[in-house]
C-alpha cells in the first residue's frame, strides 16, 4: 500500500493507529460494521467543534446503520483529550467515537489527506468503508467548508440497499425529482433484456427503468 493512495474499490489499508479509545488496528477493529473516518483540520477550531458536534448528534443514527464514527487529525492524543473535554464542559455534549492522533501525520499521508495547496494541516476528507473492508466512497472539503452529516447517514442508508437490491440510486434520493423515492434499475446487457425491461417495470426507454423497492 506503500506509496499509493487508497480509492474507492480498494480494501481499508491495515494501520495501527492511537486514538483517544487507545490504541486500535483499522481496519480490523470494524470488521463486519460500516465505518467512516473523517478528518479534520485541527482541534479547538469553530468549523471543526460544529463537525464533532453534528457527527455525535448523529451517533446512534449511524449505530442503528451498524455504521461506526472515527475522527483523526494530525494534533496530538492529549489535545484530543482536552478538546472532547472542552465540547462536554462547555456545549454539553459527550463525544463518543474514538478520535486518532496522528501527530506524526503517518496515516494523513497514506490516505492523502494533507494537500500541499491547502497548507499542513489535513483536510476535511470522509472515507467510507464497508463490513468488508472496501473503500465505497472518499469525499474532500476544504478547511473552511463544514460537511454535512444528513448527506453521510443517506449514503449509508443508501449503499445499504443497492448492495441488497442489486439497484442504483437517483439523484437526491429518496427525493428525487424524476422517480422519487424509488430506485433505478441497472441497464439491460442485451438486446431480449433490453425488450423484456419496458414490460416488467416503469421506464422512460428501456435503459431508464425505476421500481419502488
Amino acid at each position: 500500500m506503500e506509496g499509493k493512495i487508497p480509492l474507492i474499490g480498494d480494501k481499508f489499508p491495515e494501520i495501527e493507529v492511537k486514538t483517544t479509545h487507545g490504541k486500535m488496528k483499522l481496519p480490523d477493529a470494524y470488521n463486519g460494521k460500516w465505518f467512516i473516518l473523517f478528518s479534520h483540520p485541527a482541534d479547538f477550531t469553530p468549523v471543526c467543534t460544529t463537525e464533532f458536534v453534528a457527527f455525535q448528534k448523529r451517533f446512534d443514527q449511524f449505530k442503528k446503520l451498524n455504521c461506526e464514527l472515527i475522527g483523526l487529525s494530525v494534533d496530538q492524543v492529549f489535545s484530543h483529550i482536552k478538546w472532547v473535554e472542552w465540547i462536554k464542559d462547555n456545549l454539553k455534549i459527550e463525544i463518543k467515537f474514538p478520535i486518532i492522533a496522528d501527530d506524526t501525520a503517518g496515516v494523513a499521508n497514506l490516505l492523502g489527506l494533507i494537500h500541499p495547496g491547502k497548507g499542513t494541516n489535513t483536510v476535511r476528507a470522509i472515507f467510507i468503508v464497508d463490513p468488508k473492508q472496501i473503500i465505497r466512497a472518499i469525499l474532500y472539503y476544504p478547511q473552511e467548508l463544514g460537511r454535512n452529516m444528513d448527506e453521510f447517514l443517506r449514503m449509508i442508508k443508501a449503499f445499504q440497499i443497492s448492495d441488497k437490491n442489486g439497484v442504483a440510486m437517483p439523484a437526491n434520493w429518496p427525493n428525487n425529482e424524476l422517480v422519487k423515492d424509488e430506485v433505478i434499475i441497472p441497464p439491460a446487457a442485451d438486446e431480449k433484456t433490453a425488450k423484456e425491461r419496458t414490460k416488467q417495470y416503469e421506464c422512460y426507454d428501456w435503459w431508464f427503468c425505476h421500481k419502488k423497492l
